[in-house]
């Protein structure tokens, strides 16, 4: 979320199999962008903020002022290109256009995956594999059985055929079992991820790379309360766990409402001044949980 601009998002999509080239991709997240959500979230303030180790308010405005030079940019018809992100420019209708990039896979059950081409099985008429297993298997016949073999000239083809379809068949039983493994493999790590993510849910976003502005400017302050957020769940059950688990600590945490995704958000505290909180976010991060973040709430 990028305070006065809008808000990168990224949406689950399964995987793949493409039947005209035989390509396979992964499951993966793909980018969107959504120009409407402009409010400041807190988390990429927050982030910056102790990055460069800066004020609250101080990065608040720097962002502000790239924003705004973003926003002037493409009302000038430029194009604004995020790296691993995507492209961002206007129509002629004057709305906001969005070219995702798919060079990174941001799906972290996907991580190690990638797309590739199988070649596909090419099926030959059986009596040609006949003819070319015949010539490569020697059989041994008495001179008894020569005379009968004479009269059954079926009985070499019928072999042929049984070592065919026998090899056929272990190879097909090989391969149905890796498949099945692979299968249990993946259910595995979806069902571990889905756990995870029931239990609590965190945000991490890398910062992004932004111009260093000296501009001196002043703004009047707005009254804003800052909370330093624990985790966001998905069962509201686990959130008032959290709840009383951070107060046995000797936090003062809260429940603090949903957000804009659905998930119960609980608080170690609110402030009202910027600079204790990210002091105390800095502790928190130290010996608590290197996960928590700030959000600022007017």
């Amino acid at each position: 979320m990028v305070p006065e601009f809008g808000a990168f998002l990224t949406q689950m999509e399964s995987a793949v199999i493409n039947e005209h080239n035989n390509t396979f991709v992964p499951p993966r997240k793909s980018i969107s962008f959504n120009g409407q959500l402009r409010s400041n979230d807190g988390l990429l303030v927050s982030y910056m903020a102790e990055a460069e180790r800066t004020s609250y308010e101080e990065m608040q405005q720097k962002i502000a002022l790239v924003s705004q030079e973003w926003t002037q940019r493409l009302e000038a018809g430029e194009e604004l290109r995020f790296p691993n992100l995507g492209v961002l420019w206007r129509n002629n209708e004057g709305k906001t256009q969005f070219q995702p990039s798919n060079e990174v896979n941001y799906l972290t059950s996907s991580f190690g995956l990638s797309s590739f081409v199988a070649a596909p099985i090419q099926r030959e008429v059986m009596k040609e594999e006949v003819v070319a297993l015949e010539e490569k298997i020697p059989f041994t016949i008495t001179p008894e059985a020569r005379k009968s073999r004479s009269n059954r000239p079926y009985f070499k083809y019928a072999a042929v055929v049984l070592l065919a379809v026998a090899t056929g068949f272990t190879g097909y039983r090989l391969y149905n079992e890796n498949v099945i493994t692979q299968q249990l493999v993946r259910q595995e790590a979806q069902q571990q991820v889905s756990k995870n993510i029931q239990e609590a849910t965190f945000f991490n976003t890398a910062p992004l790379e932004l111009p260093v502005i000296s501009l001196s400017i002043s703004t009047p302050k707005k009254k804003e309360s800052h909370q330093i957020i624990a985790g966001a769940f998905r069962v509201k059950g686990n959130a008032e766990k959290k709840v009383t688990q951070l107060k046995g600590k000797g936090y003062n945490a809260s429940y603090i409402g949903e957000n804009e995704y659905g998930l119960h958000m609980v608080a170690y505290g609110t402030y009202d001044d910027a600079e204790v909180a990210l002091k105390e976010l800095r502790k928190i991060k130290t010996s608590e949980s290197s996960e928590a973040w700030m959000r600022s709430v007017k």
